[in-house]
Parts: structure tokens; sequence; C-alpha cells
């Protein structure tokens, strides 16, 4: 059996976003563990402008292949107002079938380690058809961040990423059968 390409969603475009940050600390976990291709993927290189606002197609052309190719997903979320960033969302929207019956962890970070945003994102993958995993890092923005914009994270997160890693494994690969 070939290994699943797990894509690591960086969820912020804006300028000074530490979303790059944490995204390169989860792929350096599951680098370490071999049992998977991971690499990033960052909205912020697809440019997909507001959905419905101009025509998109190249872009979102380019978005959806990517996401086709790949088996589940890590998302990267930061909470803005209690929520997700509206880059995130856009993005979400700009694919339809290349999300269903796939799996996807979620990391957080915030003043509330960003549970309010992951809550939801939970929500929305429902939508799409994307199984959410239980297990879910939240990363604190007084604890895990110098200043707000070096990310420190504590030891005691990469187990919980281990544990998260362990069950979209599992589910991407439970869930790759109903999709071939």
């Amino acid at each position: 059996m070939s290994k699943l390409n797990i894509g690591i969603i960086l969820g912020s475009t804006r300028q000074g976003r530490v979303s790059p940050q944490v995204g390169e600390w989860v792929k350096g976990i599951a680098d370490q563990r071999g049992d998977a291709n991971y690499e990033i993927v960052d909205i912020a290189d697809f440019k997909l402008p507001l959905l419905g606002e101009v025509d998109a197609t190249e872009q979102a052309t380019a978005w959806n292949s990517k996401l086709a190719g790949l088996d589940g997903f890590v998302f990267i979320v930061q909470e803005y107002n209690h929520s997700i960033s509206a880059s995130l969302k856009n993005a979400l929207d700009y694919a339809r079938d290349a999300w269903i019956n796939k799996a996807a962890g979620i990391v957080s970070y915030g003043s509330a380690g960003g549970a309010r945003a992951a809550e939801h994102l939970r929500g929305i993958l429902g939508e799409l058809q994307i199984a959410d995993v239980r297990v879910h890092p939240l990363l604190s923005l007084f604890t895990d961040f110098e200043n707000g914009t070096v990310f420190k994270p504590a030891e005691l997160h990469v187990a919980n990423v281990n544990a998260m890693l362990d069950q979209v494994l599992a589910w991407s690969g439970a869930l790759k059968t109903l999709r071939q």
C-alpha cells in the first residue's frame, strides 16, 4: 500500500501571520514519523479572490487539483473574532468534490487556544463531507508564542500532534476506500 498524502493547510494569508511557523513545526513532527507524505499547502500561494467577484478559473483549477491529490488534511487555524479567517473560509468554498470523503485534523491557536475557530471549522468540514478527528492540539498566544509573533511551543503539544496524526492517517486510509 502506498503512503497517504496529507496536506498541512495554512489558514491565513495576512502579512505577519504566524501560521507558517506552526505549519512547519507540525510538518517537522509529521516527517519524523515517516508514515505518510506530508506537505505544506499555503492558501496564499493560490491567490484566490473572493468567491464570485471575478473569474478565478485558473486559481480555482490549481487549488482543486492540489486538493484532489491529497488524502487528508491538517488545518492550521488561527482564531479571528471567535472564528476562522475569511481567507480560509473562501478557500474552503472554492472546492467541493476535492474535499469529499477525506479526513482532517485541526491545530488551532489564539487567546483561548483557537478553540472557537476550531469549532466553527468543524461545522464547515461536516458540510463539505470531511471527517474531522477528535484530537485537537490547542496553542495559546500567551504561552506558546513570544510577543505573539515567535512560535515557541511547549513540549507537551508534541504528543497531541502525534495522536492527531494517528487519527488523521487511520481515517484517511479508511475513507480512501470510499473514493476508489
